[in-house]
């Protein structure tokens, strides 16, 4: 099977930890290809991404690699044995390869903890809200990507009600619920959205008022993606260009602290509701 063009976040993320995994052990390619039985070349297409793995073959290299860790290679198993495509690969073709790697990081996670300024989560936007959002993107979409888009967007939200579906805890600056994206009717249908979501147990709903003044990462949305072993964690961060992907030790203890820090100035979701509410009579 030839390699993989253009291998998802995912992908590259199984990679990138074998790699890891074989230079902290002291193995070279050659060695690693010689425990599998295939060429070397082999070996950097499966670190890249570009050539998939057998969750049998993820084992014999951990093994080998001297890695200890139970839970994190049965994570790492388990990855490389997806075989089946997600949802997302139907628009493969007329979206961003970035916005598809949103909709498989959320799929994947166990729990979801989001910061907003500005747009509401799109997990969380109603059609109409998402539709006067996308109006506004530059350079002008066109009525055939915007359609794909909005589609798109709706169908990220399946999540939320499948069986297990993953924790979400939104932390949503006043400014994002104040903005009336597409007029004051669809803004009041919005708030109205957020509270029926927000009775659900798996949804926790957080604000954080204007009166709450500066707050740490403002102007900045963040989704933090929990996987099923915190080896495995990814911080997602919306910029104009498309969405970056940061795993490092570092980089997420910088944004769990960033996250907390905002949950420290929201208000509780009792409080939280009573807020979306009294904005919602008020418009």
């Amino acid at each position: 099977m030839p390699p993989r063009s253009t291998p998802t976040a995912r992908q590259k993320r199984l990679g990138a930890e074998l790699r890891k995994m074989r230079v902290a052990a002291g193995i070279g390619t050659e060695q690693a290809a010689a425990l599998l039985k295939v060429p070397r070349t082999n070996i950097p297409n499966m670190e890249s991404g570009r050539s998939g793995i057998s969750a049998a073959r993820v084992r014999t290299l951990a093994d080998n690699y001297g890695h200890q860790e139970g839970a994190f290679i049965d994570a790492l198993a388990a990855m490389a044995g997806e075989r089946q495509k997600g949802w997302w690969e139907a628009y493969r073709g007329q979206l961003r390869e970035g916005l598809l790697d949103i909709a498989e990081l959320e799929w994947h996670a166990v729990a979801l903890r989001i910061a907003v300024t500005v747009h509401l989560p799109g997990l969380l936007q109603t059609e109409d809200q998402a539709r006067a959002v996308f109006a506004q993107v530059i350079p002008r979409l066109s009525r055939a990507d915007l359609d794909a888009r909005l589609a798109f967007r709706m169908d990220r939200r399946r999540i939320l009600d499948r069986p297990n579906p993953p924790t979400v805890e939104a932390i949503i600056h006043e400014a994002a619920l104040r903005i009336e994206f597409g007029g004051t009717e669809t803004t009041r249908a919005q708030l109205t959205h957020l509270l029926e979501l927000s009775e659900r147990d798996h949804i926790s709903l957080r604000v954080i008022p204007f009166k709450r003044g500066g707050f740490p990462g403002s102007g900045q949305s963040v989704v933090y993606a929990t996987a099923a072993v915190p080896n495995l964690d990814t911080v997602e961060l919306d910029a104009t260009h498309g969405p970056e992907f940061l795993d490092t030790d570092v980089q997420l203890a910088k944004y769990r602290a960033q996250l907390d820090g905002l949950a420290h100035l929201a208000l509780h979701p009792e409080e939280s509701r009573d807020h979306i509410s009294e904005l919602a009579r008020h418009l």
